[in-house]
């Protein structure tokens, strides 16, 4: 190792141990088609500088991720929402969408969705990519929660069903190993990477090379495969954890679906009230909430919870106050 500046795509021992992580969810990316990057915002950054213009129509799930970071916002795009059910983004009509706005791309987080925690089905996944091959819409595909699973394996990424060049692929250690690393990843055709790698030089000359060395160590060692394992035994125990608390102290006041990996519940209040009110309340009480609103502008109803990082008791004492206070607003 080096510390001199690194390769524009970020070094190549570590894409080729991501080509080699990747190809094990069926994603075929020689190291020539990565570009190392410092985690999945950045990635973001990255496209809505070198591969749009002004303007562009980006579309995305409604809710979305996309409309609390404003990364494309920030870059002059216009965002177009598309609306979810259990089984994902809903495809049809992404069409006629195309063709009224022009679309540019189209972001999607098919696992364990931020914040629904949604899954994307096997049989969406199809239909979306099958819709965006015919309209000719390339898909930004954000996989940084993919290795979270509790039970099963998600289906294969889209990016692994992609023949025609398409899809951009985002992953990241950031949700895993931790976000101080600073690592993620793009596979996708060459070209695209060759651009994104220029732009990249022009912006920050590549990425930590220790952080570098790090990953492609614990990808080589086997380290991060056993670490995910403990990672998703601990993340599932905090879920069924904080589902329990939610049947003991939210069972007459919201409703909720039990994420299958990830880190989030997407919380439905049963009755209307005003979140700003809420989130003033609950700060009151040192409970900082994630309204719906931060991600869908009609989202006045729900909450996002996170259970991955609180203790056991803060989440405990959080949830049980959080409650009171919501059953005491008129």
């Amino acid at each position: 190792m080096t510390l001199g500046y690194p390769e524009p795509k970020g070094s190549f021992d570590l894409r080729e141990m991501i080509s080699i992580y990747l190809k094990a969810k069926g994603i075929i990316a020689s190291p020539s088609s990565i570009m190392v990057v410092s985690g999945g915002i950045q990635a973001l950054q990255f496209i809505s500088l070198g591969l749009l213009q002004r303007g562009s129509a980006i579309f995305h799930e409604i809710p979305s991720y996309l409309q609390s970071l404003h990364v494309f916002q920030s870059a002059g795009m216009n965002l177009f929402g598309i609306r979810m059910d259990h089984d994902g983004i809903v495809t049809e009509g992404i069409g006629k969408l195309k063709r009224q706005h022009n679309g540019a791309l189209l972001y999607t987080i098919p696992n364990f969705h931020n914040p629904t925690g949604i899954l994307m089905k096997e049989t969406r996944r199809k239909a979306l990519l099958a819709a965006c091959i015919n309209e000719r819409l390339p898909v930004i595909e954000d996989d940084v929660y993919g290795d979270l699973w509790f039970d099963e394996k998600p289906p294969a990424p889209l990016k692994a069903k992609d023949d025609q060049g398409l899809v951009l692929y985002i992953g990241s250690m950031s949700k895993t190993l931790g976000p101080g690393l600073r690592i993620g990843w793009i596979a996708g055709p060459e070209p695209v990477i060759n651009r994104l790698a220029d732009i990249k030089m022009q912006t920050d000359y590549g990425s930590s090379a220790l952080s570098q060395y790090a990953a492609a160590e614990c990808l080589s060692s086997g380290f991060y495969s056993q670490y995910i394992e403990d990672i998703r035994t601990a993340l599932k125990n905090r879920r069924d954890f904080t589902i329990g608390l939610l049947n003991r102290y939210f069972k007459g006041i919201a409703t909720w679906d039990t994420p299958a990996g990830g880190f989030y519940i997407w919380l439905k209040l049963k009755k209307t009230l005003s979140m700003q009110k809420l989130f003033k309340l609950a700060l009151r009480e040192k409970i900082l909430l994630n309204p719906g609103n931060i991600y869908d502008r009609n989202g006045h109803s729900h909450l996002r919870l996170s259970y991955s990082y609180a203790s056991f008791p803060q989440l405990e004492k959080g949830l049980a106050r959080l409650a009171d206070i919501i059953q005491c607003m008129d």
